[in-house]
């Protein structure tokens, strides 16, 4: 039973981060996982977790480096790459925490005492139902939603009105599920190490000392974050969704499924241009997700704070290898 629950609390955790997860190409940010903390810099990551027994377990590494001779580096195409490349940093760092907190737990089916270990066959197939929910919950749902409006009312036979019905069903369906999850009290945990990331980041980018002290006095909204990239996402989607002919509900849901990786990559460029050239133009398309950071950031403790900065510490240390390498 012990076993069920924490793989429904994986479950959970893993499709609330992965509607989260941020798509914008940074120096420095991260993502908070089960009990810890991520962080990345341009050539290296680090995860560190507080254990149940109270110690920090700390896995690190190195970033693949980019190629810039491949089509990938063009416009659309590298937000995609960067996007993949995050959601399965994510999802490396999200298994790390899970085992970390697993320790306790055994396999009662063997009388074995040792610790159950999370398998790539069951991370994947986690995230399998995760992706399968989101597109029945984000996609399926509310286009049968749009297609009962059209078929009981004359109004909704146009393109716009169905599309923007079916974008606020979407948007509606989405800001439930925060509301909702944000009620358990594991998931309100993740929120408060989203937090103490956000913190320990604009300590980061003041160039000031990492310490809880430092960290302490700074906001948890960050315009940089995840939820702000999936606010651009919904609104060009709904954009891109409204000049589809398909009449279909069949042909509609599978072209929905299949841009999904070209809104991602189309929403990035939008960010990484605003983000480059004109910061009212970001502050503006940003506002709305610093909105939503009230439900999904929480204030952290110090401890919390001690793990995001272990965290970052770690991943620019790293960092600094890395570069010393390349100067030689």
């Amino acid at each position: 039973m012990r076993w069920l629950i924490w793989n429904l609390k994986l479950w959970i955790t893993n499709f609330t981060l992965f509607l989260l997860k941020a798509g914008e190409e940074v120096l420095v940010g991260g993502q908070a996982v089960l009990e810890g903390v991520m962080m990345r810099s341009p050539r290296s990551y680090s995860v560190a977790v507080r254990k149940p027994d109270g110690t920090i377990a700390v896995k690190k590494d190195y970033l693949p480096r980019a190629d810039y001779k491949s089509f990938w580096r063009y416009p659309v195409f590298r937000g995609m790459k960067t996007l993949g490349q995050s959601f399965t940093l994510g999802i490396r760092a999200l298994k790390f925490s899970s085992e970390q907190m697993l320790g306790g737990l055994t396999d009662t089916r063997s009388n074995s005492s040792k610790p159950r270990e999370i398998t790539a066959g069951m991370m994947a197939f986690n995230v399998l139902v995760a992706l399968t929910f989101f597109v029945v919950l984000f996609k399926l749902f509310p286009l049968l939603f749009a297609s009962w409006l059209q078929s009981r009312f004359s109004a909704f036979q146009g393109h716009f009105l169905f599309n923007l019905a079916d974008g606020l069903m979407r948007l509606g369906i989405f800001l439930l599920y925060i509301f909702l999850v944000s009620r358990i009290r594991d998931i309100r945990r993740i929120f408060e190490y989203h937090g103490a990331e956000h913190k320990v980041v604009f300590t980061y980018e003041a160039r000031e000392t990492l310490t809880v002290a430092n960290a302490r006095k700074y906001s948890t909204f960050h315009p940089r974050c995840g939820t702000s990239f999936l606010m651009v996402v919904m609104l060009i989607s709904a954009l891109i969704y409204a000049l589809i002919p398909f009449e279909s509900l069949a042909l509609k849901l599978l072209s929905r499924i299949v841009l999904i990786p070209v809104i991602a990559g189309v929403s990035y460029e939008i960010i990484r241009f605003a983000a480059l050239r004109d910061s009212v133009m970001l502050n503006w398309m940003t506002r709305p997700g610093l909105w939503l950071q009230r439900v999904t950031t929480q204030e952290p403790d110090d401890a919390q704070l001690e793990i995001a900065i272990r965290a970052l510490d770690e991943a620019l240390v790293l960092e600094k290898a890395e570069l010393q390498l390349a100067a030689i």
